[in-house]
């Protein structure tokens, strides 16, 4: 297989001749081996592990995104990717940087609810005018 990991501004890595895959989805965790059938699966936040032929494995802490394998190429799709030989690490990763949000999206989201409120308050008293 070939692997292709894709950031939103870069290409992360890039890996032919893969034997295997694992990685997280919501459900749990799932496989790809060379000929499992064409397939499209959610990823959930956590480590994500290929090994090429005849090399060793690697460990990818991702955060959410989507897979598609189609034919030989297996294409993901992730907002944030960290590589790293320790898996302490990716684990803490994973913890500090993919599963909580910071002060700035919490910020963010709270002036957008703000914003929904406002519209959706002076849009009631219009159709009530």
């Amino acid at each position: 297989m070939r692997l292709k990991i894709l950031l939103p501004d870069r290409v992360f890595a890039e890996q032919a001749n893969v034997a295997r895959i694992v990685f997280n989805t919501p459900g749990g965790s799932f496989g790809l081996l060379p000929h499992r059938s064409d397939c499209v699966a959610a990823i959930a936040p956590g480590l994500f592990v290929y090994e090429a032929v005849g090399d060793p494995e690697i460990t990818v802490a991702l955060d959410q995104g989507v897979l598609v394998k189609a034919g030989d190429d297996v294409l993901v799709s992730v907002r944030r990717a960290v590589a790293g030989a320790d898996i302490g690490r990716l684990q803490h990763s994973i913890a500090a940087e993919f599963l909580t949000l910071n002060d700035l999206q919490q910020s963010q989201r709270r002036v957008s609810a703000q914003l929904e409120s406002g519209f959706l308050t002076r849009f009631a008293a219009f159709e009530d005018a």
